[in-house]
């Protein structure tokens, strides 16, 4: 069974979503940057272990990834989930954990990459918006997608009910990227894309505005 460990810098309900789907591996332990992410609770309450390793002990980026390594490397994991860790990451600590560090990002990769997502989805009137599972490299939300999920985006939307949708799909979507790369499903090709062992392809089409017959 392999080991995960789960990178968190708040609530951590994406990390929540991952142990609540009590998928078949080990989650070694939590860690994030902050002591008082409240996603630490949840996992002491699940009997997972958790570190802090707080950023702002640290005058260098580079020295703080040093430090969040080293304890990554205690439990010796198979898997890095990045669930909400707000922290940039150098390209040392990425190459560090290549092939085997994940992110989800709110939006469909590549377009919105960085912060602020759902509003610059309703800024630019896209009328379908989600979230992306990918492995994550030293470019910043760009690496391998592995897996994504999308919504209709109504007309009334706001910042916030958009987010509530695209949550939604993340915690659906993200325990089944974990639980593939688990299961040794998931191929990193040269050409830089996934193949999914065993994948079924979707069907149907999503149209938004409902597109009329």
């Amino acid at each position: 069974m392999k080991k995960v460990v789960i990178l968190i810098s708040g609530r951590g309900s994406n990390m929540q979503a991952i142990l609540d789907a009590r998928l078949p591996l080990t989650v070694a332990a939590v860690i994030s940057n902050d002591s008082s992410a409240a996603g630490l609770e949840f996992a002491r309450a699940s009997g997972v272990a958790t570190r802090v390793v707080d950023h702002r002990a640290y005058a260098e980026r580079a020295a703080f990834d040093a430090a969040l390594a080293a304890e990554i490397d205690e439990f010796k994991p198979e898997l890095v989930v990045l669930a909400g860790f707000m922290r940039i990451l150098t390209d040392g600590f990425v190459r560090r954990y290549a092939g085997r560090l994940i992110n989800i990002h709110p939006s469909l990769l590549p377009v919105f990459p960085g912060l602020h997502t759902h509003r610059r989805a309703l800024e630019a009137g896209v009328r379908v918006h989600g979230c992306t599972v990918h492995f994550v490299t030293p470019t910043l939300d760009h690496g391998p997608i592995i897996v994504q999920a999308a919504v209709p985006v109504a007309h009334d939307d706001t910042e916030d009910t958009l987010a509530q949708r695209v949550l939604a799909e993340e915690h659906r979507i993200y325990a089944q990227a974990v639980r593939w790369f688990c299961e040794d499903r998931l191929e990193i090709r040269d050409d830089g894309t996934v193949r999914l062992a065993r994948a079924q392809d979707a069907v149907g089409a999503l149209c938004s505005p409902a597109c009329e017959a």
